[in-house]
């Protein structure tokens, strides 16, 4: 008798309805993703945690590591980050294009971080080619990409953590 007019549903939901309420949740997830990652853990590929140290002790390391695989001391800003460098080579400088211009070198940076709470120390490593290096004001720092540089240093930087590891807090 009486035509029947269904209920409206509560479909589509809230978040359909409203986009930017959904867009800012999706957003607080992601970020919510980045920010619960303890900071032992982050620092991204080729990064190592060496524990109960100090950062005369991982400098003093680095230094004896990185001279065994043949690296020199580049300018460094301690407390903050430490710098090696060795030549690229000739196949290095003809594959980055150094053969024009001199001197071409391979640049690794290690960021220190003190792990709040802890003695330990987080390395963070960068790699840069450096045209016209040891040419001051002239040279050309690129970085490069880590992911494919993260295999050669290992072995330096586990050196470092071995070295390193357990000389305690100063």
């Amino acid at each position: 008798m009486w035509a029947t007019k269904e209920k409206p549903s509560c479909y589509p939901s809230v978040m359909l309805r409203h986009p930017t309420l959904s867009c800012g949740v999706l957003v607080c997830l992601l970020l919510s993703g980045c920010l619960v990652s303890p900071v032992e853990r982050s620092g991204g590929p080729g990064s190592i945690t060496i524990p109960n140290t100090n950062i005369r002790a991982v400098a003093d390391a680095s230094r004896k590591a990185f001279a065994r695989y043949g690296y020199r001391p580049a300018p460094s800003n301690m407390p903050h980050w430490i710098a090696f460098e060795r030549p690229a080579g000739r196949t290095g400088e003809i594959m980055f294009g150094g053969w024009m211009h001199g001197g071409t070198a391979i640049r690794v940076r290690l960021n220190l971080v003190p792990i709040p709470g802890t003695s330990d120390i987080r390395i963070m490593p960068s790699v840069r080619r450096v045209s016209n290096a040891g040419r001051p004001g002239f040279e050309r720092e690129t970085t490069m990409a880590l992911r494919s540089w993260a295999a050669q240093l290992r072995p330096v930087l586990q050196d470092v953590q071995s070295r390193a590891a357990n000389a305690g807090p100063r």
